[in-house]
């Protein structure tokens, strides 16, 4: 059965994640699975953007975010926000900030997401038309492995029963009223999930914008490439060049064929 807020409420209150050091120090009632070294605790991410065209989608919220939105959820149940408002701020508490937003915001205009919304650059998704957007992970609470973030590479997510039941049961149904929004993964073991989770009926596989670089300053390369800043004949030996080419052109592909999108 899936975890709900009310549930949490009291707990929330009662924890400063100020002084929780690890994720082991996690209090066990936040616990939702556990599976030998393995563990998926509850983050307060249940709000859905029900007007979303676009969500950006990653692998797993981490220790830190666990802490920022245990914080920022506690905050706003102490000032007595309403519990919709309490939701959205804990979940887009920080969320991409730093120097992974810019990336993102190129990355997207660079293949015209931003005129198939109808705006005039992604980064309007994080201010005016924030409303266009959801963010969310393919695994939506925080997993951890041996009491460290989990990556998405080991134990598969694919294969390993808690972590299908975190698809199944907890991003099937985030997703599940955002049937006309396209998804886009952030990184290839996301891709992955949600190609898996588009076989069983979650989603439309068409709406998957499979090759978008991931916007982390550790994927510069990959990046500058594929923005065309950099020539492929200046790419390192562990970038492959054409590889991103046919990502390109496949993300290209793909939001034409989708057409633009009803206002």
């Amino acid at each position: 059965m899936q975890a709900s807020f009310d549930a949490f409420r009291a707990l929330l209150l009662a924890t400063d994640p100020d002084t929780i050091a690890a994720p082991d120090a996690i209090p066990p009632g936040f616990l939702l699975a556990r599976a030998g070294a393995l563990s998926a605790h509850y983050i307060p991410f249940d709000y859905v953007n029900p007007g979303a065209r676009v969500v950006l989608v990653g692998i797993s919220p981490g220790f830190v975010q666990w802490k920022n939105a245990v914080r920022e959820a506690r905050r706003q149940l102490s000032a007595g926000a309403p519990d919709e408002e309490v939701l959205r701020a804990a979940k887009y508490t920080g969320a991409f900030s730093g120097a992974i937003r810019p990336n993102l915001v190129a990355l997207l205009d660079h293949v015209g997401l931003q005129r198939w919304l109808g705006i005039a650059s992604c980064a309007a998704l994080f201010g005016a038309h924030a409303d266009l957007m959801h963010v969310t992970g393919v695994l939506r609470n925080p997993v951890f492995v041996a009491g460290k973030n989990y990556n998405g590479a080991a134990p598969n997510m694919l294969t390993t029963p808690l972590l299908q039941e975190q698809l199944l049961g907890y991003f099937a149904r985030e997703i599940a009223p955002l049937r006309d929004a396209v998804m886009v993964p952030l990184g290839p073991k996301v891709g992955l999930a949600l190609d898996w989770l588009a076989a069983r009926g979650v989603l439309d596989g068409q709406r998957i914008l499979h090759g978008i670089p991931h916007p982390s300053g550790a994927n510069a390369e990959r990046i500058a490439y594929f923005l065309g800043r950099k020539e492929r004949a200046a790419l390192s030996s562990r970038t492959n060049g054409a590889r991103i080419d046919a990502d390109r052109d496949a993300v290209l592909a793909r939001l034409a064929a989708l057409g633009r999108r009803r206002n």
